[in-house]
């Protein structure tokens, strides 16, 4: 028998993974994708105390995502150098991810709402901690409101302070959840930057769609996926397994309105709201479940925010209903009661959209090291 030696230096090197810090962590949507797959997380920043709880009580118990460092202030409290130096200076930072609060950028403002919105500047806090750490790659995810024309300064700042610190940037894409196999119709803003050492010219990005639309048969794509099967029952332990309780006036109205997709209009539902206008023909509406579903907000629980009843019962959707559509794991619990947990559901990133990005990423980062 042939005793082949292989040195400890070796061993060490085929088990590290890729590291990354995860910053706007959020309840830990891009994280949880990250370490499922194969990544190694060394720290995340997020200052919601309910979304720190969540963090915490699930990703810190997980296989690549035990030895994370969550803190949780502002980002705009902490010095990237000296978090670089206190944390990251061993293992250094493969991959940044982050996307920083969406409100300013939001398609739900109106008017100039949102030009100069304090919590724009985050985005350029995310960068400074990009040229502090240097990771080799950044990946910033953001609404599509953040492409509209009255805020190309802070795109335009953002685009070249990164050249400055010597990263190639992609171009801004919008990708849909539902390309990528999430039942659930959901367009979000991605910008991926890669360090100049790195050859942009073999790295394919974006990632190409795995799923399309059913009548469109594109080659082997398979067909979007209804969102049928999350309205399963769940565990009657489940913490999450509850939804609003609504007065007998409204759970009446839902009583009237069609199963399987009907709308407010179909319920006879009349607000003062709707008497000089037929708009907001979602709210009140039930989710068709033989479709993707809607975008999940982080009002997603409450129907009087869009078309979030439940299919057949006369309800809006339950916390875990909600997040089975962004695709997080039933044994993920979300904590702070129903409107916080609704709200770190709507803020996350699909946990299977962020695999097969964050998949795609690390592929192209082991074939270039």
């Amino acid at each position: 028998m042939i005793n082949k030696k292989v040195s400890t230096t070796t061993l060490q090197k085929d088990k590290q993974k890729p590291t990354v810090v995860d910053l706007f962590a959020g309840a830990g949507g891009l994280s949880l994708a990250a370490i499922s797959s194969g990544f190694e997380l060394k720290l995340a920043i997020e200052n919601d105390k309910h979304a720190v709880d969540t963090y915490r009580k699930n990703i810190l118990y997980r296989p690549g995502g035990t030895d994370v460092v969550v803190l949780d202030e502002s980002i705009l409290e902490y010095d990237p150098k000296d978090i670089q130096k206190q944390y990251l200076a061993k293992n250094g930072c493969d991959l940044l991810l982050g996307g920083p609060p969406c409100q300013g950028f939001s398609t739900h403002r109106i008017l100039d709402s949102g030009v100069d919105d304090p919590r724009n500047q985050l985005v350029l806090a995310y960068f400074e901690f990009v040229k502090s750490l240097k990771p080799k790659a950044f990946l910033m995810e953001n609404v599509p409101g953040i492409l509209w024309k009255r805020h190309k300064p802070y795109i335009d700042k953002f685009y070249s302070e990164g050249k400055k610190a010597g990263y190639q940037l992609f171009e801004p894409i919008v990708l849909d959840a539902r390309d990528y196999g999430v039942p659930q119709r959901r367009k979000r803003v991605f910008i991926l930057g890669l360090r100049e050492d790195l050859d942009k010219n073999k790295f394919a990005w974006p990632p190409k769609p795995t799923h399309c639309d059913p009548q469109k048969q594109e080659g082997v794509l398979e067909p979007w996926m209804p969102c049928c099967d999350v309205f399963q029952n769940a565990s009657l332990e489940d913490i999450n397994n509850l939804h609003m309780n609504h007065s007998q006036v409204l759970i009446d109205v839902f009583k009237k309105t069609p199963l399987n997709g009907g709308s407010r209009k179909d319920s006879g539902r009349i607000l003062n709201c709707h008497k000089n206008h037929d708009g907001h023909k979602d709210v009140y509406g039930r989710i068709d479940p033989s479709q993707p579903a809607p975008t999940m907000t982080t009002a997603c629980i409450n129907p009087s925010k869009g078309r979030f009843v439940h299919p057949t019962e006369h309800h809006g959707i339950t916390v875990r209903q909600a997040a089975r559509i962004q695709t997080f794991p039933d044994d993920y619990i979300f904590y702070g009661g129903i409107t916080a947990a609704g709200k770190q559901i709507g803020n996350a990133v699909p946990v299977d959209l962020g695999v097969a990005l964050l998949s795609h990423i690390k592929e192209h980062l082991n074939e270039q090291s």
